[in-house]
């Protein structure tokens, strides 16, 4: 157990300190001058104030990206990978203390933290390199005398409000292919993580960005993030969040693009023949990295009943030895949960389980002796229900409900049987069973032998048809192709003049 009053717990609570938006490249106050204070969820000592933006300053910063998009659209392809580049490597030189700042605003373990300012350094590099290669179609043509060709254009101004639980990550996802493929971005970030959004901004200040390609606005998402969705000034919304917002955002964006990465809640399918080692493994990462704060978290657990008890002791065991403790320090495994809403969310769909007879086999409650109560042990349920909220609503927390299954068809219906449909995945060594799981499980994503979290960046991750999980796909030249738009070219030869036609004396 970490000592809290040791030099790293002291450095946490250091003396408050004001934090700007960023607008047209400069650091500002909110025109109002009012403040909101942000606090480290570890210890809960004051890390700054930000400013409480209002619709006039996302007015303002809406302004600054229409001014400047123009300087984006016409830089060649190969200009603005190497503007990307160049971010990255801002990134990359400044890692160290990026992972510091945020561990401290958003509350994951220091590991935890630099694998994510790595891989938001990956997302510019990636969009860098696939925007040199988003090639474009040359049509043929009923006319002979006519050419067609496609163009790819970017939609103008981007609207990008992003989440608290993973705050430099998922904003890469939006900024790094919007700036590549040639669009300004206005970044409306989550409260609670508002610190590291400007830490980023301070670091890309040194770059060769041009002023106002890339504006901060921090405040409220009803204020500030509404105003960039309902304002002529955007051309296209990218969110991430939870679903009831981005039905609200859909609705109010109009006919305006909108890419929208939404909720999730598993599953995972424990079949009888699995690998019971790499399937307790590859679930506990995903009940438990990022103490669960993750949309693709592996919130549901359908254990074939022949294997079910074996799965849930060693799970149960696995999860009693992970460290919850100072994120700070080396070797913690959990941090606390970022805000107070989410711990609630665990305190009630743990009472709402066990009312209706499921058992808490680990955990089951927020520790004790901790500076915050926001650290939640690490949970394991069994004997849950398809009717307890914890199957049809997702906790966003370090829980693991099970789900015991007689058939192959039940455990594809309880999977199937929630409005959710973002990730999932299947464990079994038979390849007969791996494909028919897998063409049958509603969700954008299906991994199979491995945790319903993993994803590679450069791949495309969205929601299932039909489900509330979303629209589009965030990923590689996906991203691009959401969030730019075709131009079709076509050109008449016949009714052009050409210099033969006039006598020139070209040879």
């Amino acid at each position: 157990m970490t000592d809290w009053g040791s030099e790293s717990a002291t450095e946490m609570g250091d003396e408050p300190t004001s934090f700007p938006m960023y607008i047209a490249g400069e650091p500002t106050d909110s025109e109002s001058n009012e403040t909101f204070a942000v606090t480290n969820p570890a210890t809960g000592d004051t890390l700054g104030e930000m400013p409480a933006g209002t619709r006039t300053d996302a007015q303002r910063a809406i302004d600054a990206a229409r001014d400047i998009q123009p300087e984006l659209e016409f830089m060649t392809a190969f200009e603005r990978a190497e503007l990307c580049h160049e971010l990255a490597d801002a990134i990359d030189v400044n890692s160290d203390r990026l992972a510091e700042w945020l561990t401290k605003d958003q509350g994951k373990p220091l590991a935890e933290a630099r694998v994510e300012v790595d891989l938001c350094a990956k997302e510019f590099r990636n969009a860098a390199e696939d925007v040199k290669r988003d090639e474009t179609e040359v049509i043929p043509s009923e006319d002979a005398g006519k050419h067609i060709y496609t163009l790819r254009k970017p939609h103008g101004v981007l609207g990008v409000i992003t989440p608290w639980n993973y705050p430099l990550n998922i904003p890469a996802e939006y900024l790094a292919p919007g700036l590549a493929a040639g669009n300004s971005v206005v970044w409306v970030p989550a409260p609670t993580t508002s610190v590291v959004a400007t830490r980023l901004l301070d670091v890309f200040s040194d770059t060769s960005l041009p002023d106002g390609a890339l504006n901060l606005v921090t405040g409220e998402g009803p204020v500030v993030g509404n105003e960039l969705v309902v304002n002529d000034g955007t051309d296209v919304i990218g969110f991430t969040g939870s679903p009831e917002t981005g039905e609200a955002i859909a609705r109010d964006a109009g006919t305006k693009p909108t890419l929208l990465e939404l909720g999730g809640n598993g599953p995972v399918i424990i079949l009888d023949d699995a690998d019971l080692d790499a399937a307790v493994e590859c679930t506990s990462f995903g009940c438990f990295s990022n103490a669960g704060q993750i949309c693709s978290a592996s919130e549901r657990i359908l254990v074939h009943e022949d294997v079910h008890d074996e799965f849930v002791s060693r799970l149960a065991d696995h999860a009693q030895q992970l460290s919850l403790d100072d994120p700070m320090a080396e070797g913690t495994d959990l941090g606390p949960l970022n805000n107070d809403a989410v711990a609630d969310k665990m305190d009630r769909h743990i009472a709402d389980a066990k009312e209706q007879g499921a058992t808490v086999v680990a955990g089951g409650s927020r520790a004790e002796n901790m500076p915050t109560d926001r650290y939640y042990q690490p949970t394991v349920l069994d004997n849950v229900t398809t009717e307890m909220a914890v199957n049809w609503e997702e906790s966003f927390g370090p829980i693991a409900p099970i789900i015991s299954f007689e058939s192959y068809d039940e455990a594809i219906a309880i999977a199937n049987g929630i409005e959710l449909g973002l990730t999932s995945s299947v464990f079994t060594s038979n390849i007969e069973l791996m494909h028919y799981f897998t063409e049958r499980i509603e969700t954008g994503i299906v991994n199979v032998n491995d945790s319903s979290a993993y994803w590679e960046i450069h791949t495309p991750f969205g929601g299932y048809s039909g489900k509330n999980s979303g629209h589009g796909r965030i990923g590689g030249k996906y991203s691009l192709e959401q969030l730019s738009q075709i131009k079709t070219i076509a050109v008449d030869y016949e009714n052009a003049k050409s210099p033969l036609d006039q006598g020139s004396d070209t040879d």
